[in-house]
């Protein structure tokens, strides 16, 4: 497995209303300052991207945002480590995926699972072509990914996912066991 320097994190642009979620943001933000790991993200500064890149940034780590023109401005988190601005989401949605040696997906709506699955279905194909895919993971938080860790089984029970494909995504429900998931730190 490739060493790993960059975290590409997908989360939301809320605050949820359990407080479970928020802390762990905050304990990511800094495990991965501490360790030196950069984060990759959506490059927004509304609800836990914001809280995310904060922690990271006050804890002398490196975030990188990768924001889309099609938001306005105004969302835009200023004085990250490195702003790229790009064209539309399927841009962001690539880049993102690019720039990061490892993906983790924290409990989110639309956008952060449209991210998670397309990481799957490219790690997929990378792994049909012979190549390494990415570490991916989700923080399964108070249970928050149940329901989709259960939703592939039964893909792969009906025959429709393979094992080899589903055994892609990772799961750890504290920060650390998510880390040790996905070989980061060690």
């Amino acid at each position: 497995m490739a060493e790993i320097h960059s975290i590409t994190v997908y989360l939301g642009a809320t605050i949820p209303k359990n407080p479970i979620y928020v802390d762990a943001v905050r304990k990511l933000g800094r495990l991965m300052a501490a360790h030196g790991l950069t984060l990759v993200f959506g490059g927004s500064k509304e609800g836990t991207m914001e809280i995310l890149a904060d922690e990271i940034l006050h804890n002398g780590g490196k975030a990188i945002g990768i924001f889309t023109d099609s938001l306005p401005a105004e969302f835009l988190y200023p004085g990250l480590t490195e702003t790229v601005v790009v064209h539309d989401l399927a841009d962001r949605k690539n880049l993102m995926r690019e720039r990061g040696d490892a993906i983790i997906a924290l409990p989110g709506s639309f956008g952060t699972w449209d991210e998670l699955f397309d990481a799957l279905e490219r790690s997929k194909i990378a792994m049909i072509n012979g190549g390494s895919p990415k570490p991916i993971g989700v923080l399964n938080l108070d249970g928050y990914f149940d329901g989709l860790l259960e939703f592939i089984q039964h893909s792969v029970d009906e025959g429709f996912t393979a094992k080899d494909y589903a055994s892609l995504l990772k799961s750890g429900r504290t920060v650390e066991e998510l880390f040790e998931q996905l070989g980061i730190l060690g």
